[in-house]
């Protein structure tokens, strides 16, 4: 077995941003096992079996593991896991089956795969990638990021460089982006930006100036254009369009995502659904024809609306976000382009005039009654954090994978928008991963302001037994070379 966390290489704000450092170099393709000491506040103790996937420093803990040395303290879970489905019930005392704590069974890297399991907290379907193995025993056990851990029960996570785990079941998760930019977290995102819609505020912004393609959230754009015709009395929700070749020639493609044909009828209503849930790019296509009469005048439309709201890096060359290849004998392959900030102007201004769009953003699900159809929403947040509201999913390979969140929260007296930029992520895992840990970090400076924590030393009383507590701490223990530099 291969000694465990010889060096600590990302902890940020009062979480572990997991980079647990093995000997040897990088390796992919395969897990990497080992065992880790866990400690908590309450004196509970114990050894946790660990797999890092594909590489080293990604890091995913055994919940069994975890479960039982959580299981009298205040954050106890009760875990059941059977080869594709895990359920969860929080507070709830965990029975053990007798495997726990216990070392690896075989001295063999076992070879899993991470994906997307059914997951289950209290019978709410969540959506986590985690891997799921059976053990000699015959019992199950699933390994989580401790990031999406730490964040799923609340708890605070910090690390010594002596091998241990520490947790804080008494403090809640906190995060700092000035602290994760400082340690590199970014490095694989080409922006980011949390703000509040309803005040103009920005929370917190990187390279949010910054011009990117933005695939689908160019969406965003469209449903925009479309709410503008509603209001205009141009279209109505309840009306019937018909399916053009073209549209039915994108749907039959290797982009098609809702089942169009050619001379069929749908209703505005059930395009738009398609366009902001599963992301349609058909849908997108359909709409701009029946608004300005084809893709060519609504993306003219598209980029005039643009410049009336001051989004000075918007470009855009399609209704719907994909590449766009002109007609040269050379062809230019093209994508719509915007910064962070242009993407919160647009997202604010969308959820102020027309905040109804919430109605269909909000949704998990929903049925296409003319194509006899259950369309699902590609938002993951949606299942992992109360109070989101939308808004817009999107993917391609120049522009990576991007996320632009709604979370709803109130004053007291009025309610607010926050909202959350993300672009170009490694993946959809790093998307989610990324968007979730900003758009708690959005409710956090929204309920308790936006106090700093930043720079202190190991004599800070932040630090406790020599573990770094909040972010101030966790960042002097950054190896910086031990960072590894996503491609975006």
């Amino acid at each position: 077995m291969k000694p465990f966390l010889q060096k600590i290489s990302l902890f940020i704000s009062s979480v572990v941003l997991v980079c647990f450092m093995l000997s040897g170099s990088v390796y992919a393709s395969y897990e990497i096992c080992g065992t880790c000491q866990v400690q908590t506040d309450t004196g509970a103790a114990g050894a946790v079996k660990f797999l890092d996937y594909s590489y080293v420093n990604n890091t995913y803990l055994s919940l069994r593991d975890m479960a039982m040395i959580l299981k009298d303290t205040g954050k106890s879970f009760s875990l059941e896991i059977t080869n594709n489905l895990v359920s969860m019930e929080l507070e709830s005392s965990y029975v053990p089956v007798g495997i726990e704590n216990a070392p690896w069974e075989s001295e063999d890297n076992p070879n899993l795969s991470l994906r997307r399991n059914d997951f289950e907290v209290g019978e709410q379907e969540m959506f986590y990638h985690t891997m799921i193995m059976k053990l000699p025993s015959g019992d199950y056990d699933c390994f989580m990021m401790v990031t999406d851990l730490a964040m799923l029960l609340d708890i605070d996570i910090a690390a010594s460089d002596t091998d241990t785990l520490f947790v804080n079941t008494g403090e809640s998760f906190h995060v700092s982006p000035e602290a994760l930019e400082q340690a590199g977290y970014f490095y694989g995102v080409n922006s980011a930006l949390v703000g509040d819609a309803l005040t103009g505020e920005i929370y917190y912004q990187y390279q949010a100036d910054l011009s990117y393609p933005i695939a689908s959230t160019s969406k965003l754009m469209t449903c925009l254009m479309v709410m503008d015709a509603l209001a205009a009395g141009q279209i109505s929700m309840e009306e019937s369009v018909t399916i053009s070749d073209a549209v039915e020639m994108l749907a039959a493609s290797g982009d098609g995502v809702v089942p169009l044909k050619a001379g069929e009828q749908i209703t505005v209503q059930e395009l738009l659904t398609g366009l902001l849930l599963p992301s349609s790019n058909e849908c997108a296509l359909c709409l701009a024809e029946s608004i300005a009469g084809s893709e060519e005048a609504f993306v003219q439309r598209m980029n005039e609306k643009a410049q009336e709201l001051g989004l000075s890096q918007a470009v855009f060359f399609n209704s719907h976000g994909l590449p766009s290849y002109t007609e040269d004998p050379v062809p230019a392959k093209r994508q719509n382009r915007m910064s962070g900030q242009d993407l919160f102007r647009l997202a604010s201004y969308l959820l102020k005039v027309y905040p109804q769009v919430t109605d269909i953003t909000s949704m998990k699900k929903a049925k296409l009654q003319s194509l006899d159809l259950e369309v699902r929403n590609s938002n993951p947040l949606l299942y992992n954090l109360s109070g989101v509201t939308g808004l817009k999913t999107g993917t391609t390979n120049k522009a990576g994978a991007c996320l632009v969140t709604s979370l709803s929260a109130k004053d007291g007296t009025m309610a607010h928008d926050l909202i959350v930029v993300v672009l170009g992520t490694e993946d959809s895992m790093e998307r989610g991963r990324v968007s979730g840990l900003l758009a708690r970090y959005a409710m956090q400076v929204f309920q308790e302001g936006g106090e700093s924590f930043a720079a202190g030393t190991k004599d800070h009383p932040e630090y406790r037994q020599g573990l770094p507590i909040h972010a101030e701490a966790a960042v002097e223990c950054i190896v910086r070379d031990a960072l590894r530099e996503d491609e975006g």
